[in-house]
Protein backbone atom coordinates (compact mmCIF):
# COMPACT_ATOMS: atom_id res chain seq x y z
CA UNK A 1 0.00 0.00 0.00
CA UNK A 2 1.47 3.34 -0.96
CA UNK A 3 1.38 6.38 1.14
CA UNK A 4 -0.87 8.41 -1.27
CA UNK A 5 -3.47 6.04 -1.24
CA UNK A 6 -6.76 7.30 -0.08
CA UNK A 7 -5.19 11.28 -0.15
CA UNK A 8 -7.42 13.65 -1.91
CA UNK A 9 -5.42 14.51 -4.38
CA UNK A 10 -4.77 14.24 -8.42
CA UNK A 11 -2.33 12.17 -9.59
CA UNK A 12 0.01 14.40 -10.81
CA UNK A 13 0.66 15.49 -7.01
CA UNK A 14 0.17 12.13 -5.73
CA UNK A 15 3.14 11.43 -8.11
CA UNK A 16 5.42 14.59 -6.91
CA UNK A 17 4.45 13.14 -3.12
CA UNK A 18 6.24 9.90 -3.89
CA UNK A 19 9.25 10.96 -6.03
CA UNK A 20 10.59 14.35 -4.70
CA UNK A 21 8.93 14.98 -1.19
CA UNK A 22 8.80 11.75 0.39
CA UNK A 23 12.54 11.02 0.11
CA UNK A 24 13.52 13.79 1.74
CA UNK A 25 10.86 13.53 4.16
CA UNK A 26 12.19 10.16 5.15
CA UNK A 27 15.54 10.99 5.50
CA UNK A 28 14.85 14.29 7.85
CA UNK A 29 12.78 12.26 10.37
CA UNK A 30 15.59 9.44 9.82
CA UNK A 31 18.08 12.04 11.13
CA UNK A 32 15.98 13.26 13.57
CA UNK A 33 15.32 10.25 14.88
CA UNK A 34 19.22 9.70 15.20
CA UNK A 35 20.22 12.65 16.99
CA UNK A 36 16.62 12.95 18.50
CA UNK A 37 17.31 16.83 19.42
CA UNK A 38 15.95 18.62 22.64
CA UNK A 39 14.12 20.97 20.03
CA UNK A 40 13.23 19.30 17.11
CA UNK A 41 11.66 22.32 15.29
CA UNK A 42 15.46 23.67 14.99
CA UNK A 43 17.44 20.84 14.45
CA UNK A 44 14.96 20.52 11.25
CA UNK A 45 15.30 23.87 9.79
CA UNK A 46 19.09 23.50 10.29
CA UNK A 47 19.07 20.29 8.22
CA UNK A 48 16.99 21.49 5.15
CA UNK A 49 19.26 25.04 5.20
CA UNK A 50 22.17 22.37 5.23
CA UNK A 51 20.23 20.24 2.71
CA UNK A 52 19.27 22.64 0.36
CA UNK A 53 23.16 24.15 -0.17
CA UNK A 54 21.65 27.38 1.57
CA UNK A 55 23.45 26.91 4.72
CA UNK A 56 23.53 30.46 6.62
CA UNK A 57 24.73 33.10 3.64
CA UNK A 58 24.86 34.97 6.90
CA UNK A 59 27.65 32.86 8.00
CA UNK A 60 29.63 32.62 4.72
CA UNK A 61 29.22 36.39 4.48
CA UNK A 62 31.00 36.47 8.13
CA UNK A 63 33.27 33.90 7.56
CA UNK A 64 33.94 36.23 4.36
CA UNK A 65 34.15 39.56 6.31
CA UNK A 66 36.50 38.05 9.13
CA UNK A 67 38.63 36.36 6.20
CA UNK A 68 39.16 39.64 4.54
CA UNK A 69 39.81 41.58 8.01
CA UNK A 70 42.78 38.79 8.99
CA UNK A 71 44.08 38.99 5.19
CA UNK A 72 44.61 43.13 5.68
CA UNK A 73 46.01 42.55 8.87
CA UNK A 74 48.65 39.91 7.66
CA UNK A 75 49.34 42.72 4.43
CA UNK A 76 49.66 45.36 7.52
CA UNK A 77 52.11 43.30 9.59
CA UNK A 78 54.10 42.15 6.77
CA UNK A 79 54.65 45.77 5.11
CA UNK A 80 55.71 47.40 8.29
CA UNK A 81 58.40 44.14 8.96
CA UNK A 82 59.68 44.50 5.49
CA UNK A 83 59.96 48.43 6.30
CA UNK A 84 61.71 47.70 9.55
CA UNK A 85 64.09 45.92 7.71
CA UNK A 86 64.37 48.44 4.57
CA UNK A 87 65.28 51.07 7.57
CA UNK A 88 68.13 48.95 9.04
CA UNK A 89 69.95 47.98 5.97
CA UNK A 90 70.14 51.38 4.83
CA UNK A 91 71.07 52.99 8.50
CA UNK A 92 74.74 53.14 9.14
CA UNK A 93 76.55 51.85 12.35
CA UNK A 94 77.76 54.40 14.88
CA UNK A 95 81.14 54.70 14.82
CA UNK A 96 80.92 55.79 18.13
CA UNK A 97 79.02 53.06 19.82
CA UNK A 98 79.69 51.93 23.19
CA UNK A 99 80.97 48.59 23.98
CA UNK A 100 78.10 46.76 26.29
CA UNK A 101 78.64 46.42 29.51
CA UNK A 102 79.92 43.66 31.23
CA UNK A 103 78.67 43.29 34.55
CA UNK A 104 75.30 42.92 33.85
CA UNK A 105 74.65 43.70 37.73
CA UNK A 106 75.19 46.89 37.72
CA UNK A 107 71.96 48.72 38.52
CA UNK A 108 73.46 52.53 37.99
CA UNK A 109 75.57 54.06 35.93
CA UNK A 110 78.79 56.06 37.65
CA UNK A 111 78.51 59.53 37.61
CA UNK A 112 82.31 59.67 36.01
CA UNK A 113 80.92 57.40 33.05
CA UNK A 114 77.80 59.32 32.47
CA UNK A 115 77.94 61.81 29.41
CA UNK A 116 76.14 65.25 28.70
CA UNK A 117 72.91 64.93 27.24
CA UNK A 118 74.04 67.20 24.44
CA UNK A 119 76.79 63.87 23.45
CA UNK A 120 73.97 61.39 24.05
CA UNK A 121 71.47 62.22 21.05
CA UNK A 122 68.26 60.63 21.39
CA UNK A 123 68.75 56.97 22.65
CA UNK A 124 67.69 53.87 20.46
CA UNK A 125 65.19 51.63 22.26
CA UNK A 126 63.93 47.74 21.58
CA UNK A 127 60.32 47.34 20.25
CA UNK A 128 59.73 45.01 22.92
CA UNK A 129 61.09 46.97 26.21
CA UNK A 130 61.45 49.46 28.10
CA UNK A 131 64.08 49.08 30.92
CA UNK A 132 63.26 51.37 34.11
CA UNK A 133 65.80 51.88 37.16
CA UNK A 134 67.12 54.28 39.11
CA UNK A 135 69.37 55.67 36.19
CA UNK A 136 66.34 55.84 34.07
CA UNK A 137 63.35 57.07 35.98
CA UNK A 138 59.60 56.40 34.23
CA UNK A 139 58.33 59.85 33.98
CA UNK A 140 54.60 60.59 34.87
CA UNK A 141 52.85 61.24 31.77
CA UNK A 142 49.85 63.16 31.03
CA UNK A 143 48.26 62.65 27.03
CA UNK A 144 47.21 65.26 25.36
CA UNK A 145 43.24 66.10 24.69
CA UNK A 146 42.14 67.55 20.91
CA UNK A 147 38.58 68.16 21.66
CA UNK A 148 36.39 66.26 18.99
CA UNK A 149 32.38 66.32 18.30
CA UNK A 150 30.48 63.68 18.70
CA UNK A 151 30.25 62.68 14.95
CA UNK A 152 34.74 63.05 14.95
CA UNK A 153 34.87 60.32 17.57
CA UNK A 154 32.15 57.87 15.91
CA UNK A 155 34.42 58.30 12.90
CA UNK A 156 38.04 58.09 14.46
CA UNK A 157 36.77 54.84 16.48
CA UNK A 158 35.36 53.00 13.38
CA UNK A 159 38.60 53.88 11.43
CA UNK A 160 41.21 52.65 14.68
CA UNK A 161 38.57 49.50 14.68
CA UNK A 162 39.95 48.33 11.07
CA UNK A 163 43.84 48.89 12.31
CA UNK A 164 45.38 45.54 13.83
CA UNK A 165 47.06 48.08 16.17
CA UNK A 166 44.46 49.66 17.77
CA UNK A 167 41.79 47.15 17.46
CA UNK A 168 42.60 45.15 20.73
CA UNK A 169 43.10 48.63 23.34
CA UNK A 170 41.12 47.70 26.09
CA UNK A 171 38.17 50.44 26.36
CA UNK A 172 40.12 53.02 28.56
CA UNK A 173 42.83 53.08 26.76
CA UNK A 174 40.91 53.10 23.64
CA UNK A 175 39.09 56.30 24.98
CA UNK A 176 42.57 58.16 25.31
CA UNK A 177 44.12 57.25 22.08
CA UNK A 178 40.55 58.73 20.65
CA UNK A 179 41.02 62.45 22.87
CA UNK A 180 44.81 62.29 21.80
CA UNK A 181 44.22 62.35 17.93
CA UNK A 182 44.61 65.11 15.77
CA UNK A 183 42.26 65.14 13.17
CA UNK A 184 44.56 66.54 9.78
CA UNK A 185 43.27 66.79 6.76
CA UNK A 186 45.39 66.19 3.36
CA UNK A 187 45.71 67.96 -0.33
CA UNK A 188 46.39 65.71 -3.55
CA UNK A 189 50.32 65.43 -3.72
CA UNK A 190 50.42 66.71 -0.42
CA UNK A 191 53.88 65.27 1.31
CA UNK A 192 53.50 64.20 4.73
CA UNK A 193 56.44 62.45 5.66
CA UNK A 194 59.77 63.18 4.10
CA UNK A 195 62.27 60.03 4.06
CA UNK A 196 65.57 60.34 6.19
CA UNK A 197 63.72 62.66 8.37
CA UNK A 198 63.28 62.23 12.14
CA UNK A 199 59.23 61.39 12.98
CA UNK A 200 57.58 62.42 16.26
CA UNK A 201 54.02 61.33 14.90
CA UNK A 202 52.17 58.21 13.56
CA UNK A 203 48.91 58.67 11.44
CA UNK A 204 45.96 56.52 10.99
CA UNK A 205 43.89 56.82 7.68
CA UNK A 206 40.28 57.68 7.28
CA UNK A 207 39.61 58.12 4.06
CA UNK A 208 41.94 58.31 0.72
CA UNK A 209 45.02 56.80 0.29
CA UNK A 210 48.79 57.64 0.44
CA UNK A 211 51.89 56.09 -1.39
CA UNK A 212 54.78 55.29 0.12
CA UNK A 213 57.89 56.50 -1.95
CA UNK A 214 61.69 55.23 -1.63
CA UNK A 215 64.78 56.43 -3.18
CA UNK A 216 66.15 52.95 -4.47
CA UNK A 217 69.11 53.20 -7.36
CA UNK A 218 68.77 57.02 -7.52
CA UNK A 219 64.86 57.27 -8.74
CA UNK A 220 62.28 57.71 -6.45
CA UNK A 221 59.52 54.40 -6.65
CA UNK A 222 56.63 53.16 -5.19
CA UNK A 223 57.01 50.57 -2.34
CA UNK A 224 53.86 50.35 -1.04
CA UNK A 225 49.88 51.88 -1.17
CA UNK A 226 47.82 52.94 2.02
CA UNK A 227 43.85 52.53 2.14
CA UNK A 228 41.83 53.56 5.11
CA UNK A 229 42.64 51.75 8.10
CA UNK A 230 46.32 51.67 7.51
CA UNK A 231 48.51 53.16 9.54
CA UNK A 232 52.00 55.27 8.47
CA UNK A 233 55.05 56.85 9.86
CA UNK A 234 55.01 54.40 13.14
CA UNK A 235 58.58 52.57 11.97
CA UNK A 236 59.98 56.30 13.33
CA UNK A 237 58.42 55.76 16.67
CA UNK A 238 58.80 52.01 17.47
CA UNK A 239 62.20 52.19 16.47
CA UNK A 240 63.54 55.39 17.30
CA UNK A 241 65.06 55.44 13.70
CA UNK A 242 64.78 58.10 10.51
CA UNK A 243 61.76 57.84 8.56
CA UNK A 244 62.23 54.98 5.95
CA UNK A 245 60.26 56.35 3.31
CA UNK A 246 58.50 59.65 2.42
CA UNK A 247 54.55 59.38 2.48
CA UNK A 248 52.30 61.87 -0.58
CA UNK A 249 48.85 61.85 -0.67
CA UNK A 250 47.56 60.70 -3.95
CA UNK A 251 44.13 62.80 -3.57
CA UNK A 252 42.63 64.04 -0.53
CA UNK A 253 42.58 62.02 2.44
CA UNK A 254 41.57 62.74 6.10
CA UNK A 255 43.89 61.18 8.31
CA UNK A 256 44.62 61.37 12.70
CA UNK A 257 47.83 61.88 13.76
CA UNK A 258 49.21 60.47 17.03
CA UNK A 259 52.16 61.92 18.81
CA UNK A 260 55.52 59.81 20.06
CA UNK A 261 54.64 60.05 23.75
CA UNK A 262 51.14 59.11 23.67
CA UNK A 263 52.01 56.40 21.56
CA UNK A 264 55.18 54.97 23.59
CA UNK A 265 52.70 55.44 26.65
CA UNK A 266 49.45 53.92 25.84
CA UNK A 267 49.44 51.55 22.39
CA UNK A 268 53.42 50.21 22.93
CA UNK A 269 53.46 49.92 27.03
CA UNK A 270 49.20 48.37 26.37
CA UNK A 271 51.07 45.49 23.59
CA UNK A 272 53.93 45.04 26.50
CA UNK A 273 51.36 43.99 29.40
CA UNK A 274 49.56 42.23 27.28
CA UNK A 275 52.22 40.45 26.14
CA UNK A 276 53.73 40.14 29.90
CA UNK A 277 50.41 38.61 30.93
CA UNK A 278 50.17 35.70 28.37
CA UNK A 279 53.74 34.81 29.24
CA UNK A 280 53.32 34.55 32.42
Amino acid sequence: MSVVDGLPFADEKKKYILEVLDPVLEEMVSDVLTEVPPVPLDYMIGWLRKRSGLIAVHDQQSFQSRNKALKQELKQIKCSIEEAGNAIKTEKPDEDEEEEDEDDEMDEIPESMKKPEAQMGRARQSVSAEAYGTWNQKQAFTPPVHAKSDDQKDRLKSTLQKSFMFSSLEAKDMETILMAMKEVPMKAGEKVIIEGDDGDFLFVIETGSLECIKKIDGEDKVVKTCEPGDVFGELALLYNCPRAASVVAKGDCVCWQLDRESFNHIVKEAAATKRNKYEN
